[in-house]
């Protein structure tokens, strides 16, 4: 279970991160950019260790499904994006496929 938790907090941290980036400024405001350097470094450090066990092509197709529904979600929610019915639409469909790999991939480890 342990890697999957790693892989949780690593697109947890990852979306924190990239949350983050508008408001650093190409790195001109020093707090939002503490936490995209600090947020990008947990996460790839997680990732990492996720990758002892779970395969690249299975922890990288969760971490990019995962990552891109929160940041819409993160875009949505806190700084006014919208998000109109083809968007959702696909990112219905991005869940859908995680949730394929989770359940039916014999590739994974459980």
């Amino acid at each position: 279970m342990q890697p999957w938790i790693f892989l949780a907090v690593a697109i947890v941290s990852e979306v924190i991160a990239t949350s983050f980036l508008k408001a650093a400024e190409g790195f001109t405001r020093l707090w939002p950019s503490l936490i995209v350097v600090i947020g990008y470094l947990l996460a790839f450090y997680l990732l990492s260790l996720t990758l002892k066990t779970i395969p690249v092509g299975v922890a990288y197709a969760i971490w990019s499904g995962v990552g891109i529904v929160l940041i819409a979600l993160s875009g949505w929610l806190f700084l006014g994006q919208s998000l109109d019915m083809p968007a959702v639409i696909g990112l219905s469909l991005i869940i859908a496929g995680v949730a394929v790999i989770n359940v039916f991939s014999r590739t994974v480890t459980h």
